[in-house]
Order: structure tokens, then C-alpha cells, then sequence
């Protein structure tokens, strides 16, 4: 047992798994005493669906979008959103915004990608205010709004809102304007200064009289059968990171430069095998968990003791019914 925890876990909106699979893991991980279960978006299924629907099964687990790109609605939209999802949930709703990809963000949904920073500090504003009850007129840099409210809708909402973050900027931003940060890739090396940052700049903010979250994705397959091709399938998602710039710089200033670089030549000459090569031992060791369940309770309590108070398990599938990896994943960290 891993007992008294904080801990909670991202579900893929993955097509692979049905709806009955869904249904199976979600109220495993309540049963399991898990904290939280956070549904992320980027293509494919949307994640305000699922989480309407979880809300109706579940009874006290909490439930966040882990995360809602800002570019692809308005604040006050997501102001909505969020307020109804709180009713819904009973007040077991987290908000978590992030920016998104470049490529997502302009390719597919053909809108611009510009000043992140400033247009997540304006779009958390605006939620903010709005869910606070306030009649909104704004003219700001990237939002002109007049007359924006939610009425009784914000009545008693309490909906903590979290920031996706990769780096020191947007860290620091999300100490300045939100309840919490969430960790992404994070090596076990750069933890306790990440976190530093963050705490760093919520005294500096003024927000240290609230209590304010240091969240993080730990992509994790627990087990031993299948351990050989766990390694190998995280190896290969690390290196196509290295196609993406804004990824490919954050494991760079990680220390993984000669990783990325000969990830992405080899990718560039179509040679799958070699990149997967690129990434070192060392490498995967920092930025996931992958072994037994006492190995990995070991790296939680690490990750613990280096200032992540809340661990969200990230399982990648790599049994033929991905269900399986979820499931063994709950199994080992049942409180």
C-alpha cells in the first residue's frame, strides 16, 4: 500500500480506450484513494466532454482538464465552462490552462500563436474576475470585452486554476497568477530548483498566504513483463519531442543536448531506430519512472522530498489493451 499520498492521474483521451474502459479506470482510481484525475487536449476527443460526463459517475475524486489550451477558446467561454463544471462536480473541478503548441494552435485551429505570457496572464484575469462574480469591461492587449458577466452562474464557484509550464517564465507566471503550477518532463534534477522558482516568485507576488501547488506529469509504466518495450516506447516519444522546438529547447537547457540534436538528425534522415538510440539511459531515468511498484513508490517519495506536492502518474500503454497499464498503475499506488 502507499498510504497517505497525495497523488492523481492523467487519462488519455485516447481512442484506444472505450468508454467502458474509461468508466472501468476512472472509478478504479477512486476506489484506489487517488486524489485526482486530470483529462488533457490536444487533438482528437476534447476533454470539457469527458469530465461533464465523469462528473456524473464519480463522487468524491477530483477532476481537472489537464490541459485546455488558452488560443483555442475565449476566457469567457472557458469562464463558463468552468463555472458549470464546479456545479457539476460539486466543487471537485480544477481548471488547468495551458498554451499549447504553436503548430496546434496555427495549423489547426488557423489562429495566431502570439505573446503566450501576456495572453495567459490576461486570460487568467479575465476568468478570475469572472468567476468572482464581477461585471467585466476590459480593453486589454489581446481581449476588448464590454459588459461580460456570468451572473448567478459564478454563485459560490471554487474552481482552482493550475498552469502548464515547461521553464522559469512561465513557472514564475504561474506563481504570480495561479493556484498552481503543472510540471511537464521535469528531470529529477531540475526539480528542487523549479520549484524554488516557483516559490521564489509567489513571495514575490504576494501569494504566499495561499496554498499554492507545485503539480507534475510522471510518465510511469509500472511492472516487469513488458519492461524491455517500455523503455523502448518512451525512448521514441522523447525523441520526436526533438521535431518540436519549444520541447527540444526545454530538454536542452535540461542538459540533453547531445540526445535532442541526435535525435532530430536522425529523424531527419528517417531513421527511427537511431533516435530512439539517441536517448540515453540517463535520460529516461530522468524525466519518467519505469520498474518495479517498490522502484517506483522510491522515485514518488524523491520527487516528493524535492518539492512536487502533488505526483499525477501519467501511464503510457504498452500492453496490447492499454486498459491493462492503467489499471497496474492504479493496483501499485492503491492507498
Amino acid at each position: 500500500m502507499f498510504k497517505n499520498k497525495r497523488l492523481g492521474i492523467r487519462i488519455e483521451n485516447d481512442p484506444r480506450l472505450s468508454m467502458d474502459d474509461i468508466i472501468e479506470i476512472v472509478l478504479a482510481t477512486e476506489s484506489a484513494g487517488f486524489e485526482s484525475i486530470w483529462i488533457p487536449e490536444g487533438g482528437g476527443y476534447d476533454s470539457i466532454s469527458l469530465i461533464g460526463y465523469l462528473s456524473s459517475i464519480t463522487k468524491t475524486i477530483k477532476l481537472g482538464t489537464g490541459i485546455l489550451p488558452i488560443f483555442s477558446r475565449t476566457p469567457t467561454v472557458t469562464a463558463m465552462t468552468a463555472a458549470n463544471l464546479d456545479r457539476m462536480t460539486n466543487h471537485r473541478f480544477s481548471l488547468g490552462l495551458g498554451i499549447g503548441h504553436k503548430l496546434v494552435v496555427e495549423k489547426i485551429h488557423g489562429g495566431k500563436f502570439y505573446d503566450p505570457v501576456g495572453r495567459t496572464k490576461e486570460t487568467v484575469g479575465i476568468i478570475r474576475r469572472l468567476l468572482n462574480g464581477e461585471t467585466l469591461d476590459l480593453d486589454g492587449q489581446h481581449f476588448q470585452i464590454n459588459s461580460a458577466r456570468l451572473g448567478l452562474a459564478s454563485k459560490d464557484s471554487i474552481v482552482p486554476i493550475y498552469l502548464a509550464a515547461l521553464r522559469s517564465k512561465m513557472i514564475e507566471v504561474a506563481a504570480q497568477v495561479s493556484d498552481g503550477v503543472l510540471l511537464n518532463w521535469t528531470a529529477i534534477s531540475k526539480l528542487n530548483q523549479f520549484a524554488g522558482i516557483f516559490s521564489s516568485a509567489s513571495n514575490k507576488a504576494g501569494q504566499n498566504k495561499y496554498e499554492q501547488e507545485v503539480a507534475g506529469y510522471i510518465r510511469t509504466y509500472v511492472g516487469t513483463e513488458n519492461i524491455d518495450s517500455a523503455r523502448t516506447k518512451l525512448k521514441r516519444e522523447i525523441a520526436f519531442y526533438s521535431r518540436h522546438a519549444n520541447y527540444r529547447n526545454f530538454f536542452i537547457s535540461c542538459g540533453f543536448e547531445n540526445e535532442m540534436r541526435s535525435a532530430e538528425s536522425a529523424l531527419n534522415l528517417n531513421d527511427t531506430d537511431s533516435a530512439i538510440k539517441a536517448i540515453s539511459s540517463n535520460m529516461q531515468q530522468e524525466v519518467a519512472m519505469i520498474g518495479t511498484t517498490a522502484e517506483c513508490h522510491d522515485q514518488i517519495e524523491r520527487r516528493i522530498s524535492l518539492g512536487m506536492s502533488l505526483p499525477i502518474l501519467a501511464p503510457f500503454g504498452v500492453s496490447h489493451n492499454i486498459k491493462v497499464d492503467y489499471l497496474n498503475t492504479v493496483k501499485a499506488f492503491a492507498q
